[in-house]
């Protein structure tokens, strides 16, 4: 058994690009631009054109409309329900790699600086743990990622300048 791939041309997109495949075809075959669906839906043009392409989440509401308008069943719109693979990318771990590239340096100054007595150093992944936890919250459920590794200093054995 493989790693689970974190890119959906490895696991997903295919199905999505087919099942993609046959609204487009099905527009194409009513003769009809974005601009014309989305009047017909009350919605805008670049969004329906976005989830054409799979990159939103289309309410079922709006999904039974465009399968009337398309002449095409709901199970033929259904990939339009379900939750949409930004950037070709699961949206959770696009968002991580997101909070890894915005904070990582700040998290690495903050384990540093943290660490002095022990000298430059990494946290490792293998003596390791995650926890992922919901916290409740009036305004927006909350999720509290926990990583929890081991501070493992740059090795001494070398001749290096410190």
């Amino acid at each position: 058994m493989s790693a689970t791939p974190i890119n959906n041309k490895e696991y997903l997109w295919s199905y999505r690009e087919n099942a993609l495949e046959v609204i487009k075809t099905a527009k194409a075959k009513k003769g009809l631009t974005y601009d014309q669906i989305a009047e017909a839906l009350e919605v805008s043009p670049a969004w329906i054109a976005s989830a054409f392409l799979g990159q939103q989440f289309v309410p079922p509401v709006y999904a039974e409309k465009l399968a009337k308008l398309l002449d095409l069943s709901n199970d033929e719109v259904a990939t339009l329900t379900t939750h949409p693979y930004k950037g070709n990318v699961d949206p959770v771990l696009y968002r991580l790699h997101e909070v890894f590239d915005t904070y990582g340096p700040t998290i690495k100054e903050l384990i540093h600086e943290k660490f002095p007595s022990m000298g430059n150093g990494i946290m490792s992944a293998i003596d390791f743990a995650v926890t992922v936890e919901k916290v409740e919250d009036p305004s927006s459920d909350r999720v509290i990622i926990t990583f929890d590794g081991k501070f493992l200093p740059y090795s001494h054995k070398g001749k290096y300048p410190w």
